[in-house]
C-alpha cells in the first residue's frame, strides 16, 4: 500500500525535525499483527545497530507504532493498525 502524506506531517509522526539535514522525508513502514511484535521488531533492529528515533507507543489514530532509523539514515516505522487487519501470509487487507 501506498500512502503520502507532507513533509511536515511524516517529520511530525517520526518525532523529527522536517528541514533537518538527514531527513529525506520519505519512511518505510511495516505493519505486523500486535503492539507486542513492533516492540520486537523495533527491538531486534536496534539489536542490529538501528538507531531508535521514537519508542514504539499508543499513537492518536488508535494503533501504536515506532521508528528507527537503518545505518544509512532511513526511517522505518513499525506499525501495528487494528483498523488494517493482515492474512495468515502476513499480507495487508485493505477493505472493500
Amino acid at each position: 500500500m501506498l500512502a503520502l502524506f507532507s513533509r511536515e506531517a511524516l517529520a511530525e509522526d517520526a518525532g523529527v525535525v522536517a528541514g533537518a539535514g538527514g531527513f529525506s522525508g520519505v519512511t518505510l513502514a511495516q505493519n505486523v499483527e500486535s503492539p507486542a511484535e513492533v516492540d520486537r521488531v523495533v527491538d531486534f533492529a536496534v539489536s542490529c545497530g538501528a538507531s531508535l528515533v521514537k519508542s514504539p507507543r499508543k499513537v492518536f489514530w488508535g494503533g501504536y507504532s515506532g521508528y528507527f532509523a537503518d545505518p544509512d539514515g532511513h526511517l522505518w516505522e513499525v506499525a501495528h493498525n487494528p483498523f488494517f487487519p493482515l492474512d495468515e501470509e502476513g499480507h495487508l487487507v485493505l477493505p472493500d
